[in-house]
């Protein structure tokens, strides 16, 4: 709070503008003038101040929100021109509660949203609540990107930013013992997963047993089954194995085809196998 109060009596040190001075200054700007700009921003920080208040909640501190409001504010001294036949706090106030709205945004939004596509999103739930009070049921993505005069593929991708939050701890059930995290399912152990995953893995390996050395080394480099850092390039290889690096392209395409048709004629036993015994 004290750095509140000896910033508002800072900044009180500089008197506000008129209209003339404004244009004046802003002819100075578009000239290329660093002190006019500097003047025009220091002689309306009361009107981020202004602003600010309104914003101002627990999440966030009202400084906060008063350095982001004076980088609307500088935002706004860069465009504006005096042609625009408004005073400079008019023009400024967009700038200034945008800054401001978006920072309060990212500091109480749980997952965070790109900012434009969230305005977006509000739009959309606005126009929804109301054509559905309109048509008296729930409007499809078509009607909602045709009332927004949007594109309705468009309109679907940014409707899949949409989420709500729930805590895991909320109770589901009418006594309240519970909770919605002991219905999630655990899916971090899986044994049938792992089992098949156990059996293709020896399955692989008993496939490379089957190359000759030179393609059983391309193999194991070009796909890194010993899980090295760095996994070498086919001219690294032509070096290591003394051959060029087309040689190494086409070993890898050879071995690659006969483990191919090794699999697929064992699995043609298996099945053949099952069929008998079925």
């Amino acid at each position: 709070m004290e750095m509140y109060e000896n910033y508002l009596s800072e900044i009180q040190r500089y008197a506000l503008l008129t209209a003339e001075q404004e244009a004046a200054l802003s002819k100075r700007i578009e000239a290329g003038d660093k002190a006019a700009f500097d003047e025009l921003v220091r002689c309306n920080l009361r009107l981020v101040v202004s602003v600010a208040k309104r914003f101002c909640c627990d999440k966030v501190s009202v400084m906060d929100l008063v350095q982001e409001g004076n980088l609307g504010l500088m935002t706004a001294a860069e465009k504006y021109h005096y042609s625009f036949k408004t005073r400079f706090s008019t023009y400024a106030y967009t700038w200034i509660m945008q800054y401001m709205l978006r920072y309060l945004y990212n500091c109480t939004s749980l997952i965070a949203i790109p900012h434009r596509k969230e305005e977006v999103l509000r739009k959309a739930r606005k126009a929804q609540a109301s054509l559905k009070q309109k048509l008296g049921r729930e409007p499809d993505c078509r009607e909602i990107a045709q009332y927004l005069h949007m594109d309705e593929c468009e309109l679907k991708g940014l409707m899949a930013y949409s989420y709500s939050i729930s805590s895991l701890d909320a109770p589901c059930s009418e006594d309240g013992d519970v909770t919605v995290g002991e219905l999630l399912p655990d899916s971090a152990y899986s044994p049938e997963t792992l089992y098949l995953q156990d059996e293709a893995r020896h399955e692989v390996t008993a496939l490379l047993d089957t190359l000759p050395l030179a393609e059983r080394t391309v193999i194991f480099s070009r796909y890194n089954f010993e899980h090295a850092l760095h996994v070498k390039t086919l001219r690294e290889l032509s070096i290591e194995l003394d051959v060029s690096a087309e040689t190494i392209r086409q070993m890898e395409l050879r071995a690659v085809r006969r483990m191919r048709r090794l699999l697929m004629a064992r699995r043609q036993e298996r099945e053949t196998q099952n069929e008998l015994l079925g």
